[in-house]
């Protein structure tokens, strides 16, 4: 990295799906770092998305639209080589609730064991967001639920498109 590069930051994840949460964090990052690349990851190992990487990138990039310093990229590799890749020396992640910091904990020790030289920042989510998580949204939307404050509007709108009245097997009526 040279003087004239910009300062990057990665916010690696899933994204599955982008939450105004998420966009929170991200936007925060950018009034921080010079330049912030969003890492869409393609496959989780442990995790199986509901809508496809192009979906997840379209949506960070209509929700992101308005910040000329963010890209977004989609990476399969490990989480410190594709910060190596955009010249990042950090991570942002956000933390929500407790359990999100034994995850962050325990995956913090482990980039640094692979790369010393990259360091992780925490962001806490914003108060009206400490409750919004991917897996909570895509139950909600599932059921018919409406999660229009909790998601940019292409992503409720493809939400109704998916579930129109809910999922086969939700209850459609009180009575049920």
């Amino acid at each position: 990295m040279t003087p004239s590069d910009p300062i990057t930051a990665i916010c690696p994840g899933s994204y599955d799906p982008v939450t105004l949460g998420h966009l929170d964090v991200i936007g925060r990052a950018a009034g921080i770092f010079e330049r912030v690349v969003v890492g869409v990851v393609r496959e989780s190992r442990h995790k199986r998305a509901l809508f496809t990487v192009e979906e997840r990138v379209d949506f960070l990039r209509e929700g992101l639209a308005g910040l000329d310093n963010v890209e977004v990229a989609v990476f399969s590799e490990l989480v410190v080589e594709f910060a190596r890749r955009w010249g990042a020396k950090t991570m942002v992640k956000g933390l929500r609730v407790i359990s999100d910091f034994e995850w962050e904990f325990q995956m913090n020790h482990l980039n640094r064991s692979l790369a010393p030289e990259i360091e992780t920042m925490y962001l806490m989510s914003s108060p009206q967001f400490s409750f919004v998580s991917s897996s909570g949204v895509k139950e909600i939307a599932s059921f018919g639920g409406k999660v229009d404050e909790l998601v940019p509007e292409a992503v409720a709108r493809r939400f109704r498109e998916l579930y129109p009245q809910g999922r086969p097997g939700a209850p459609v009526s009180p009575q049920e």
